[in-house]
Order: C-alpha cells, then structure tokens, then sequence
C-alpha cells in the first residue's frame, strides 16, 4: 500500500532537495522502520490516516528497541521530512508531526588538537615513503581547509585553482563551495602530484581524483582514518582523533582567533548557522583566559 508514496518520496529526495544517494537511503530507512511498525501495531494505514497519536506510539516503540537518543531523532526527522513531501503533493491535508517532540539529547563535541599538537602530527610523517608525501598533502588540506572526510577523498585535480590560493569543494547536497587554502597546504599538493602521483597510473574512472593509493584508485574513508590514527600514534597523542577532529578543530581555532561565525559557515559549507554554532566549542582555559585579560572583575 505505501510503495507508491515510497517511489515518489525517494524521488522528491533525489530531484527536488538534490541529496545524496547515502541521505535518500537513510531518510527511506526511516520510512521503512515506520511502514514496519504500523504493519505489527495496525491495519497499516494510509498516510492520510496516520495521527500524531500514532506518531508518538511510534516514538515510544523505537525508544523501547532500545536506540539512542541521537537515533530516535535522526528517525524522526526522516519521518518529519516524509510528511512534508506528503503536504507538498497533497497525499494529506494536514501534517500529523507539526507537534511531534524529539528526545533530548546532549551534543557530544570531539576532541580538539591545539595547533601545536597537529603540527606534531604533521611533522611525525616519513617523508622518505612515496606515500608519507601524500600524507603530508592531506592532513595539511584537511587542517587548512576544513574539509569534510567526503569531500578530500573526492577532491579533483580539476577542482584546485593553487595560483589563486582557493579550491572548489563539492559537499553535502553536491553543493560547490570555494574554500581558501593555506600555502603549505597548496605547496604540498604540488610537491604530491610532481613527484608521487605522476608515477601512478589510475585506474579508468580516477583520472581526476587528487589523492590515490598506490594501485591508482581514490583513497576511502576508513584508509584516511587509518592515517591521522597512524600519525596521531606517531606523535604520542592520546586523544580520540579522526579526520572530523581536523575540521573541528580548523573551524575552532578560526572561532578562538576572532573570524566571523558567519565566515566559518561558509568555509564549513553549513546550510544553517546552528550547525556551525556545533563547531565554535571553546573550552574553558581558552574562555578563563579571556575573561581574565579583559574582565575588570577577573584582573583583581
């Protein structure tokens, strides 16, 4: 009964708000779980008839499987999303998750690496391996630049404007944005693409990606996260690292240094600025530190 709405929902996905084949897939998870409730607890109604009272019992059901609050939310927003299609095409008159609450849930930040500590980590690379020069050229771009894991390990040579000291980013949503980036990040490109990925042959399809392994196709997500790991070891640090700590901390230490908060939005590529408000964690040395420089009260 709820295929054809199915098909038109993941449709309005993918033309209308132009997400990512990894989004449509996550938002149609969320309808599927729900469609999965209502076949159990009801005669599987159609949209049309589906209460806020339903919803809720919804809620309380996926809360009694036992998955987070993190979860339960990410649910519901896709739930959230599906009904707004269905009000877009008129499948119903009025929208039943208008008054839906989502679970509370803490907004658990990453660990943050000092500059010093990530210069560590940078100049910990061995350089005397083919592949410590490309290391070296993406955890210099990721700290320059912000980047999201996705979007360096599908940067483009086409995509690198280095004269200009900008790249072009294609992020969440196939969305473009020009990012800034920093001249040892710009020189270490250069330096990784002369000496180490002119040897390489790519493989059909990879001709433009930037960074490669040693066989010619595009890194993956979980080798990027083997680097920093490997790097972080390497120069003694502890903390939890990953490739989202290299954007969390760029977009912290922008934040610390005095930049605009609208400026880190844009760098960051956020739709909203609360999303970037996420990033701007200032931990409390740095805000004791401040309050003691310019404070009257904290300078007795």
């Amino acid at each position: 009964m709820w295929e054809p709405y199915k098909k038109g929902y993941k449709a309005w996905l993918q033309l209308e708000r132009s997400l990512s084949d990894h989004s449509v897939e996550a938002y149609g998870r969320d309808i599927e779980l729900l469609t999965r409730y209502l076949q159990l607890e009801t005669t599987s109604p159609r949209p049309a008839d589906i209460t806020a009272e339903i919803l809720r019992q919804f809620i309380q059901w996926i809360a009694a499987m036992g998955l987070s609050a993190r979860s339960q939310s990410r649910i519901i927003s896709g739930v959230k999303s599906f009904f707004r299609y269905c009000v877009l095409e008129q499948i119903v008159e009025k929208d039943p998750t208008t008054l839906l609450e989502t679970p509370k849930q803490k907004r658990s930040l990453p660990d943050t690496l000092s500059f010093e500590e990530i210069e560590s980590m940078i100049t910990s690379i061995d350089l005397s391996k083919p592949e410590g020069t490309r290391n070296k050229a993406i955890l210099e771009t990721l700290y320059s630049c912000g980047l999201r894991v996705s979007e360096l390990i599908g940067l483009r040579i086409s995509q690198l404007y280095l004269d200009l000291d900008y790249i072009r980013v294609r992020g969440k949503g196939d969305k473009e944005r020009l990012v800034p980036i920093g001249k040892e990040a710009a020189r270490y490109i250069k330096i990784y693409r002369e000496q180490v990925r002119s040897h390489l042959r790519p493989v059909k399809g990879m001709e433009d990606i930037l960074f490669l392994n040693k066989r010619g196709s595009a890194l993956s997500r979980v080798m990027i996260f083997y680097i920093i790991k490997g790097q972080a070891a390497a120069a003694g640090i502890k903390k939890s690292v990953s490739p989202h700590t290299f954007r969390h901390s760029f977009a912290t230490h922008l934040v610390e240094g005095g930049a605009d908060l609208r400026a880190v939005q844009e760098m960051l590529g956020h739709a909203s600025i609360t999303t970037t408000e996420i990033y701007t964690h200032l931990d409390r040395d740095f805000l004791r530190k401040t309050l003691e420089q310019f404070h009257p009260g904290f300078k007795k």
